[in-house]
């Protein structure tokens, strides 16, 4: 039981942890917040990470895997290999008319370190890496002809309309995007 309460109380910290940083970034996200927030003593949180640090990259850590699941399921949901290519910005698409929207975590609080071996811009570029792999994997399955320089065409264009979408408002960069990949791919 005590197991089960203490896994609780974690995910709840991570949640808000999760939730805070993607509103509000990571230096606005102070631990009177996260104990406010989370309605978990700052010695509860403690307990699970050693410091704010920490705290930050395993919630990061875990958007990223839901995350990345979260695209799979939505792409996958097509049988052609040119849909699921073309599903990546419809999957994106839907994420934008999403009412908590804020950009993509990874690139906002990679934008908050100043050091490309800080543990935050690591993990951002891990998460990128993911994202990449998985284009790749979809470009070689539909069989295109150059599979890695068109993953990473595409990498740009998923961030490129993530991007747009946050920053101009326009929830319909993933249309753009598709277009551009569209021809790109000749689908």
């Amino acid at each position: 039981m005590n197991d089960i309460a203490n896994s609780e109380t974690r995910d709840i910290i991570l949640d808000v942890t999760e939730k805070l940083i993607y509103r509000h970034g990571i230096a606005a996200t102070g631990m009177d917040l996260l104990v406010k927030t989370a309605g978990a003593s700052r010695k509860s949180i403690y307990r699970y990470f050693a410091n704010k640090d920490e705290l930050v990259i395993a919630a990061l850590q875990r958007r990223d895997e839901r995350w990345m699941q979260w695209l799979r399921s939505e792409v996958e949901r097509s049988a052609d290999s040119g849909e699921r290519l073309l599903g990546l910005f419809s999957a994106l698409k839907q994420w934008f008319g999403s009412a908590d929207f804020r950009g993509c975590a990874f690139i906002n609080t990679s934008g908050e370190t100043g050091n490309a071996q800080d543990p935050v811009r690591l993990l951002a570029k891990a998460h990128k890496q993911k994202l990449f792999e998985y284009a790749l994997e979809l470009c070689q399955a539909h069989g295109t002809p150059d599979p890695e320089r068109q993953a990473v065409q595409l990498l740009i264009l998923i961030d490129g309309a993530i991007t747009v979408a946050l920053v101009m408002g326009d929830s319909t960069a993933a249309d753009s995007a598709q277009c551009m990949a569209r021809t790109l791919l000749q689908l």
